[in-house]
């Protein structure tokens, strides 16, 4: 006789379940993928999973930071409330993978037409979630305590000067009534084969801060420099002295830190030397101390090249995200949750993203633990496989329910753990 949800062991009752919904949500992915929406744009996502929530019974509470959705999931009996999270946002990327569910979505941003994709992979974490949210209602049974199902807009950041993502979740109470005690995500990562599941201890995930120099020299004819402070020769003396600072002034034995000038716009004739040169970068660190002395550093090498120079500087740094730091006791305590799921050689230690990630908010209201899920295909090559947020990302489907059983047991586990 085939086991039920309510006799059968909680492995193989959850086993059963992921696989009922596998289906459900391979289609929802492709739905998601097909129709891609921006942070704080995420409208029809929204209301498919507020849906789908309140279908099963689910508590649902809408337009929580603009367009996120707050599930709550009681179980039989009363006890703790874990949390768990996913992105639903796309990116501005135009895709260039052929499956016949590939976006043709349009949109304008920063004043030019460009395409719209779930190249990070949001498509997969919405869908799988979901598919959570089928399994754990059916076994409410067995549940003392609940679970938050946290679907989240706006992780690749906000639009222009809005507010949004995992900060404004938590601000508008996502992480309370019912309170919140530990809280689960995973990412899917072309960097890894499908099956694998990458984790860290500690800081995982890099902070990530917006860096913006304006430089403001002397106009003057190109053909007489002399007359003139030449604001764009001072900016690249700045670029080159803002490479000495990881290189000369971090200890790079303890922790990995990058700084990056993406942008440097001056001038527009070639015969004249302009007044002003903008610079804007990125500083990724994975310590809070090192973040505060990389931010004094840009500043001190930025003001003192361009007053040697003869020019005027100004610096902004924009704290953004902060560093993603898996809480060392849930994370060995997840392991043999995930080790059990994914098989013992499939779940290892990964290095360091400099990559960011805004899950680094709600670990700071609780032990949080984000983990990483590969989607590349076994017959490829990891390093001819596309990088997230790359228009040739693609994301090998059969993740999915693995996705789909961590999550769920990982939910499970833990409040079984931590009933009273």
């Amino acid at each position: 006789m085939n086991a039920t949800a309510s006799t059968a062991s909680p492995d193989a009752a959850l086993e059963s379940a992921a696989r009922r919904v596998q289906a459900k949500v391979l289609a929802w992915r492709r739905d998601f993928h097909q129709n891609p929406e921006l942070g704080n744009r995420e409208v029809r996502t929204s209301k498919i999973v507020a849906a789908h929530l309140k279908s099963l019974g689910i508590e649902v509470r809408e337009n929580v930071a603009h367009t996120g959705v707050v599930g709550v999931l009681r179980g039989a009996r009363p006890g703790p409330v874990v949390a768990l999270r996913a992105d639903m946002d796309a990116l501005p990327v135009t895709e260039e993978v052929d499956v016949p569910f590939a976006s043709r979505v349009k949109t304008e941003w920063n004043g030019a037409t460009c395409g719209v994709m779930h190249a990070c992979g949001h498509d997969a974490h919405t869908a799988i979630l979901m598919g959570v949210a089928e399994v754990l209602a059916g076994m409410r049974d067995r549940i003392a305590g609940g679970v938050k199902f946290l679907f989240q807009p706006a992780e690749e950041g906000a639009p222009g000067d809005e507010q949004g993502g995992a900060q404004l979740m938590i601000e508008e109470g996502c992480m309370s009534e019912p309170k919140v005690g530990a809280v689960f995500g995973l990412h899917v990562t072309s960097n890894h084969h499908t099956g694998m599941i990458g984790y860290r201890s500690g800081p995982l995930m890099a902070s990530s801060d917006e860096l913006r120099v304006f430089l403001r020299g002397e106009q003057t004819h190109g053909a007489m420099p002399w007359r003139g402070v030449d604001p764009i020769v001072v900016g690249a003396q700045v670029v080159m002295g803002l490479q000495t600072i990881v290189s000369r002034r971090m200890d790079v034995t303890r922790e990995p830190s990058v700084v990056t000038v993406g942008v440097f716009h001056g001038g527009n004739r070639v015969n004249i030397i302009p007044d002003e040169v903008k610079l804007e970068g990125t500083i990724r660190t994975f310590d809070e101390q090192q973040r505060g002395d990389i931010h004094d550093h840009v500043k001190r090498i930025t003001e003192m090249i361009a007053a040697a120079g003869g020019a005027k500087a100004r610096v902004d740094i924009k704290r953004g995200y902060d560093v993603v730091v898996n809480d060392p006791a849930l994370t060995a305590w997840s392991l043999p949750t995930l080790r059990r799921v994914a098989g013992e050689t499939n779940v290892k230690i990964v290095d360091k993203v400099c990559g960011a990630e805004d899950f680094s908010f709600y670990q700071k209201v609780v032990p949080g633990f984000f983990f990483r899920v590969g989607c590349t295909p076994p017959s490829r090559e990891l390093r001819s496989a596309a990088p997230n947020h790359s228009p040739r990302f693609f994301v090998d489907e059969d993740c999915l329910p693995i996705g789909v059983r961590a999550l769920s047991a990982l939910a499970l586990d833990w409040l079984a753990a931590n009933a009273g």
